[in-house]
Order: C-alpha cells, then structure tokens, then sequence
C-alpha cells in the first residue's frame, strides 16, 4: 500500500518526497448539500438481440430498460445480419457491451417455415442428412451434418431444440432413419439437433467460427463468446486468431468435457457462460442446478464474470409475465452470485422484448435487496489464481482484498478502481461489495467490456503520466458523477502508469472534505 501527497490539484510526475497518511483528503471536489448517488441495479443484464429488437427504437428502449450487454447470435442468419446489428446498437446504444456469440459446431435442422411445426408424441417421422432445400416439416427433418444422421443406430436418442422434444431412433431406412416423437412440442426456426457423442465428432472453434472472428473484430466487438468449449486448448485456438489485445472471449460450458477441465479453461478464458440449454441435453436434467452453482463458485474464484443463461423468462416469449418458477430461478442465480443473467429467445423473438429485460431488472433489484454483501466476501476465501506469487493477477488479487476489508471497515462510499484493461474492476468485483464499484478508464473498449462485471459503474477519464494524477482525476470525476461527497471516505485502487504492464499495486483512502 502506498500514500500520496495532497490531491488539491494534479501533482508532478516528478520525484515523490515526504510521504503523507494512507488517509489523504481531497478539498473540496463535491457541491454543498450534494446528495451521494444510491447504488442501483449490480448484476448485469445481457438481452438477445434478433428480429423482435432489433430495430433502432426497439435498441434504444432495451438499453433505457436495462440491457447492459446486446447478444448478437451468428447461429441464426448470415454475419452480414450480425454486422448490421451490431452497427446499430452502436448508433443508437454506443454505452451497451456487444457479445458476438459464434455457434461452433452445433448442429442444426434445415428451416421450418414461418410459424414452426408441432410434433406430436407417437408420431413417426424421417431424419434425412443435408441442409434440406425445402426446409424441414413435421414429416420431414433434415439434418445439416449428413455424418450424424449416417451414424445413427436403432435406439438411439435424439434431442431437438432445448431438449423439449425428443425422437428415438426406429431403424434404417432407405435416405436416412425412421424415428418416433417421445416427447413432442413446437419447433420453429433451425433448432438445434443432438445425438449420441459418437454420431457427433466435432472441433471447436470450427473453420466458420474463426472466419467470422475476422470479420467480428474488424467491428469492434467487446466480447465473443466460443460455444461447445471442450478444453483450454479451445479458447487458445480463439485467443491466436483475436490475440492478447483482442475482444474479451467468453467460454460458453454446455458440454460435459467443459466442465471437467472448468478450472483449465477459467486460466484462459476472459469470462465464462453456464450455458444451460445444449448443457441440459448433454447430462442428466437433474446435474444441471449443481453443475450452475459449480460454474459460477469456480468463475468468482478466478474473478472472471460468470452469465447464467437460457430459458430464465422463457414464457415471455408469448406471455405478458413470467411464471413464478421463473422469476424464483433469476433471484437464485443472483443470490449464487452470477455476474449476469441472460435472456435468449425472450427478447430476440418474443412479443415485448422491452417487457421482457424491465421485468427481469426489477426481479433482481427486489433480490439484491436481499444480498449478504459482508457475508459474501468474507467467505470468499483464497483466489486462485494461475502464475507465481509475483505475477501482476496474483498481486491485483491481494490488493483487492485488502481494499475490500478497507472499504468495509471504513464505511467507504465507493471503491474506485483506475484501470485500463478492466482486470482492476473485475477483481474487485468478485468480493461483491456493497458500496458502488467505480471504474475510471481512458478505454472507450475497456468501460464497454465491463458492462458485463457485476457492480461496476464506470467513468472515462484523461491519460495521466503518475499514480497521484489517476489517483486525483478518478477521484474528482466520481465526486462529480455523484459517487462521494464531502465526509465520504473512498477506496482508490491504481498502479503506475509508465510501467510496461500496469499492475494494481496502490491502495490509497481517500477523504472528501
């Protein structure tokens, strides 16, 4: 921990001389009578963005309800759709993080026509391999792998969809194999098919998923999420392609081999996804609550954001409010500690997309009410982080606690944390606190990604040339943007500027007077 001379102005990057007290004022930077600014929603939403929203004015209104992060899906359409989208959410939506979701190797029915189809249980019907011309009909399933539908046996199970409906596999006959509906539903669009993993030999990321990285990163992206992560080595195949200055890579776990090597792939990945829907259709139903908790303690402990996903409003696709399962399944993922949570088909194409994400915000307001916050991080027990005791994350991971017991004990206001690639907010982040986390950055990019943290509010500040020049100009910007006001004790993080890799290694508390 370090000390740093009056913050009146600016100070010198020149030679420090006496050190002043770890407890330093501030004069006067916050208005008489200033009111300090509540704390608002801390866990993020990240909302789905398809044919229902993505309009500008629809864009628009998603973010005033609370989307902190748009989803763009390259499983559905052509990039060139992505690109359009993400084009317009800059336009209209320039302070929302955007998430490329690549679909990886997933493999997916031919199209339905418009409206879908409802399979029936009982019913019989053909699964034929190709992309299918004429699209897919109740009949008629085409498969667009031709292998998984050649290596099918009789007895085999097949999952379409989420896993609602499900066929088993009757025998061979000639052009593909006869199945019959056990489970039936609605299937629209191109849903997704899963068989038997020995139907299913693929790679991630495919030969499509890192063309259209290319063309994804030439856009600007904050965050690409990598669907079917098997291993550390998935994400390390993503990470050649973005390289180590690249959009955020999110590692999306909904297979079994991902959440065995979880701790490998947390090394490496920049946040991570509890991809419920192909997870569910993978294990067994009933692993899936455990294999979220699992997911979640394990993306804290390394302080990487965790995203629950699917079906948390999936009524809302066609109702006007969601079932109260529903809403008891986003509070629990919020009372775990997810970072954020998800909605899928709800606001891509569903009847009241804005409904829909200001629904969900005020479910998790009501449930972060409730939140042990000093509890939370107390139990939070020992990081681990991969590297050396020396390494940059371990000594941001040692910092970070301690300004969280300081800011505890202090009755901090804020937690300011001056970052410029967002590590500094997110390992902070981790310990939940219950004051406002307040990231000061110069990177546009960097305040978009941490759109997705939990808690971080954050603020664009100048470049500065020393640690007491961040130091003063975050402070002063949060006390303007209403975090702190005169009596307020604040927690500043920051390392030094002119080091080659800046690494969190000052704590200073902060009085505004």
């Amino acid at each position: 921990m370090d000390s740093a001379p009056d913050l009146d102005a600016p100070a010198s990057s020149g030679p420090r001389q006496q050190p002043t007290p770890l407890l330093q004022e501030v004069a006067p930077l916050a208005p008489a009578g200033e009111k300090r600014r509540k704390p608002h929603r801390r866990t993020r939403i990240v909302a789905t963005i398809g044919p229902a929203s993505d309009a500008p004015e629809t864009l628009r209104a998603l973010a005033a309800a609370g989307m902190d992060v748009a989803r763009v899906t390259l499983a559905h359409g052509s990039v060139e759709e992505a690109v359009g989208r993400i084009r317009r959410l800059r336009e209209v939506a320039p302070d929302v993080g955007v998430l490329a979701d690549l679909p990886g190797p997933k493999i997916r029915a031919a199209p339905f026509a418009e409206g879908g189809v409802v399979l029936v249980a009982g019913a019989e019907l053909l699964l034929v391999p190709g992309s299918g011309e004429s699209g897919s009909t109740a009949e008629r399933i085409a498969v667009a792998v031709d292998d998984v539908v050649h290596r099918l046996e009789e007895g085999d199970p097949v999952a379409l969809g989420d896993g609602g409906v499900s066929l088993v596999v009757l025998g061979r006959v000639a052009g593909g194999v006869r199945a019959r509906v056990r489970s039936g539903g609605r299937l629209q669009g191109r849903p997704g098919v899963t068989a038997p993993a020995r139907s299913m030999q693929l790679s991630t990321p495919t030969s499509e998923d890192l063309e259209r990285i290319e063309v994804l990163v030439a856009e600007g992206i904050d965050l690409v999420a990598v669907s079917f992560v098997r291993s550390r080595e998935d994400m390390e195949k993503v990470r050649d392609v973005v390289g180590p200055n690249g959009p955020m890579l999110v590692a999306k776990i909904e297979t079994p081999e991902g959440i065995a090597d979880l701790d490998r792939i947390l090394e490496v990945a920049d946040a991570v996804m509890v991809a419920r829907g192909d997870l569910g259709v993978r294990v067994p139903l009933e692993d899936v609550p455990h294999h979220q908790k699992h997911i979640i303690k394990a993306g804290v402990r390394f302080g990487r954001p965790v995203i629950t996903a699917t079906q948390m409003l999936e009524s809302m696709v066609t109702a006007p409010v969601p079932t109260r399962a529903e809403v008891t399944d986003v509070a629990n993922a919020v009372l775990d500690g997810t970072s954020a949570v998800m909605l899928s088909a709800e606001t891509a194409i569903g009847a009241d997309p804005v409904a829909v994400v200001s629904t969900m915000a005020r479910i998790v307001e009501r449930t972060e009410e409730d939140f042990d916050y000093v509890g939370w991080g107390s139990g939070l027990g020992v990081q681990q982080i991969s590297g050396p005791p020396s390494s940059p994350a371990r000594i941001t991971a040692a910092i970070t606690g301690a300004a969280w017991r300081a800011a505890v004990e202090q009755d901090a206001a804020a937690i300011i944390a001056c970052t410029r690639s967002g590590a500094t907010a997110r390992a902070i982040s981790r310990f939940r606190p219950s004051m406002p986390i307040v990231a000061t950055t110069p990177s546009t990019r960097t305040a978009r990604q941490l759109s997705l943290s939990w808690g971080v509010d954050t603020i664009m500040v100048p470049e500065s040339e020393s640690t007491d020049d961040v130091v003063w100009f975050a402070v002063k910007r949060a006390v303007e943007a209403g975090f702190a006001t005169a009596g307020d004790v604040v927690v500043v993080l920051a390392g030094s500027p002119d080091e080659a890799e800046p690494v969190a290694d000052t704590l200073r508390l902060v009085r505004v007077n």
